[in-house]
């Protein structure tokens, strides 16, 4: 439908965005990459308008967090903490498991009530303001570095997985531009991300059901997990899966385009409801593939 095609970034607004990546090197420079002394005040104006404009937009957020949990767990996954491929020394990852705990102490048991709406960036908000963040890998101007928080998005991708096994609806995801070093191994498809830049870009679902959901996010000392959890289980189980993976080779950049497709069967008899392809993934990948990776 229409609505659906708005809500998950599919049609005409993902092809332009896809062009967009495509022509990277075309693009004009922002003003702050000729005046970087601007960044700072112009990271500092985006964050006013956005959290205001969410102040303003008249949906309900999430914000109560319960102890203890729902009866129902929906989904669960798990994926390791450090990544060694990453060409960077391994102080950065452990800065990003701390940054990690950090934001998942405000997100942990957190309600996604009937109507309201989960904001990545506004529940994580001032996770930092007691301990800060520390220097974590993450992509500025299209540049592999590291900054305060970085790492971030290992969180909000774990939560977009978990988020596409359930009927909450997908209103803001954004997927990484490109993929600098290999993925840690997980029980997720490729293409299944959701990257942030506060001010700019978030993770957020709205819950237009009559369930109440709720995150629980753990660790030990290897391993992150993420949790979905409801007050009854809904009627449908969703599975996620991909198209054929295809690597392509523009200019003197090789690109990854998969689709990302949902599957619904009803929970009691297995009986597939519906298939549906919720989007086309395009990524630059900036590491060296298999010898025998087809690119075409």
């Amino acid at each position: 439908s229409d609505k659906e095609h708005r809500e998950y970034g599919l049609g005409g607004h993902m092809r332009n965005l896809n062009k967009e990546r495509l022509n990277v090197n075309m693009r004009r420079k922002r003003i702050t990459q000729i005046f970087p002394w601007l960044i700072p005040l112009r990271t500092w104006q985006r964050k006013i308008f956005f959290y205001l404009g969410m102040k303003l937009d008249h949906n309900r957020y999430t914000s109560c967090v319960q102890e203890s949990l729902l009866p129902a767990e929906v989904f669960s996954s798990r994926c390791p903490l450090y990544n060694k491929e990453t060409g960077f020394d391994m102080i950065y990852q452990e800065n990003k498991v701390h940054n990690l705990k950090l934001a998942a102490a405000t997100i942990d048991r957190m309600l996604i009530r009937p109507g309201e709406t989960f904001s990545f960036s506004l529940a994580t908000h001032h996770a930092d303001r007691r301990e800060p963040y520390r220097d974590g890998l993450t992509v500025i101007n299209g540049r592999l570095t590291t900054a305060p928080g970085g790492g971030m998005c290992q969180l909000s991708n774990l939560l977009f997985w978990v988020f596409l096994h359930s009927p909450l609806t997908i209103v803001e995801r954004h997927g990484h531009g490109s993929k600098d070093f290999p993925e840690p191994p997980s029980d997720a498809p490729m293409g299944v991300d959701a990257t942030l830049a506060e001010g700019w870009k978030d993770l957020k679902v709205r819950n237009d059901t009559d369930h109440t959901f709720q995150i629980h996010i753990a660790f030990d000392p290897e391993q992150i997990s993420g949790h979905l959890y409801a007050d009854r289980q809904p009627a449908l189980c969703y599975s996620i899966s991909n198209g054929p993976v295809t690597y392509r080779r523009r200019q003197e950049h090789v690109w990854e385009e998969v689709d990302v497709i949902q599957t619904l069967s009803d929970r009691k008899t297995g009986e597939l409801q519906n298939t549906r392809t919720l989007y086309r993934n395009i990524c630059r990948i900036g590491y060296t593939l298999p010898e025998d990776t087809v690119i075409l």
